[in-house]
């Protein structure tokens, strides 16, 4: 029904304006009491054997909504309705900002994929914060803020204004993230490099535990695709020596050849990230690659390319706790969330595994 819905109407409108709408009517069905519960019902039923335990938080189960979708903290019970086991809101920038110019987002429905520049478009840290901190929640579920550098601050000046953020925010998140791989903000994929990264990575932990002395708020970092294995490696290094709780892998990737894209050329010519399923690949190899190097000692988050059951599965049994994804929620609606809860406690039912905590990263230990 939904895919009928989308071609009809959806495809028909601006992507940017066809986000809004459905945000929009996804949040006024949560603020309806007896719609909301009947809407989590059928969307969100509950598998026990899905639980999830990960940066010291217990989860319904491992699957979430990546970044991006909420960038400002206006419809985590909405998502939580649909679903999603956590919800990652942001990016959100030390300053308010409007982002590139429209039009900024792009989809390849051939390719089930989207291309994206929109700029880390937000209200910034002090807003999202004082919405987060007024938040009545009516589900609960684990909420993640991701936070990035403001584009207007010089790349010498990246450390503070994440700091800044992570003041702000930490308080009031499950758990934070760095982003330092958006291709869509000038320079910032240059704090990747670990020389950049550890004197960020350490002022923001320092700041979150300033900001939350009563306890310690899991801090991951997101990596790009685009990243070389070599760099990968060092990033995992990195994480482990500063004692970080988690890495993201992936975002978008700003590569185009090689991946088999079918749209019109004037879309894959356009700048800016893309995600969906052409991206699955990469995102696979650089999660089996992190895992290989950190094992169990951090938590691994994989999304990138994420579609159905089966994609999730694979991203755990390649090392995953968690399961993140986005393009394909455009492609496949409200029913997405359940379809994957339901695929993968099948498959683990049919698996070796007792629980997902044990099928984590067992294709990679085969291997090994």
């Amino acid at each position: 029904m939904y895919t009928l819905f989308f071609r009809l109407f959806f495809s028909r409108m601006d992507p940017e304006d066809a986000h809004h709408l459905a945000f929009r009517w996804i949040r006024r069905a949560a603020r309806v009491p007896v719609l909301r519960t009947f809407a989590a019902a059928v969307l969100a039923p509950r598998h026990e054997e899905l639980r999830t335990e990960a940066l010291g938080l217990r989860m319904h189960g491992p699957f979430g909504l990546a970044a991006g979708f909420d960038k400002n903290a206006v419809g985590i019970d909405g998502l939580a309705m649909l679903g999603f086991d956590h919800v990652e809101i942001g990016t959100v920038t030390g300053e308010p900002q409007p982002g590139n110019p429209r039009r900024r987002l792009f989809r390849l429905v051939t390719d089930r994929a989207l291309i994206n520049r929109m700029g880390f478009n937000n209200e910034g840290s002090r807003a999202v914060a004082a919405r987060l901190a007024s938040r009545e929640p009516v589900f609960r579920t684990v909420v993640g803020v991701n936070i990035g550098k403001t584009k207007a601050v010089p790349e010498e000046e990246a450390v503070a204004d994440y700091v800044k953020s992570a003041e702000r925010l930490a308080p009031h998140a499950d758990y934070l993230v760095v982003n330092v791989s958006s291709p869509n903000t000038p320079g910032l994929r240059n704090l990747q490099a670990t020389e950049a990264l550890r004197p960020l990575l350490s002022a923001v932990r320092e700041a979150a535990d300033r900001a939350v002395p009563a306890r310690r708020v899991p801090l991951l970092v997101k990596i790009a695709p685009d990243l070389a294995d070599e760099d990968v490696d060092a990033v995992a290094d990195l994480a482990v020596d500063l004692g970080l709780d988690g890495i993201i892998a992936t975002n978008t990737t700003i590569a185009r050849e090689g991946l088999g894209l079918r749209s019109a050329a004037r879309l894959t010519r356009e700048t800016g990230g893309l995600s969906g399923a052409p991206l699955k690949e990469r995102s696979l190899e650089v999660l089996r690659r992190l895992y290989a190097r950190v094992g169990d000692r951090i938590t691994l988050v994989g999304v990138g390319g994420v579609e159905s059951a089966e994609d999730a599965w694979q991203r755990i049994l390649a090392g995953a706790t968690l399961v993140q994804g986005y393009s394909a929620f455009v492609y496949q609606g409200p029913f997405w969330a359940r379809s994957v809860h339901r695929g993968l406690a099948a498959r683990l039912r049919q698996s070796p595994y007792a629980t997902l905590a044990d099928a984590v990263g067992a294709d990679v230990r085969k291997t090994a």
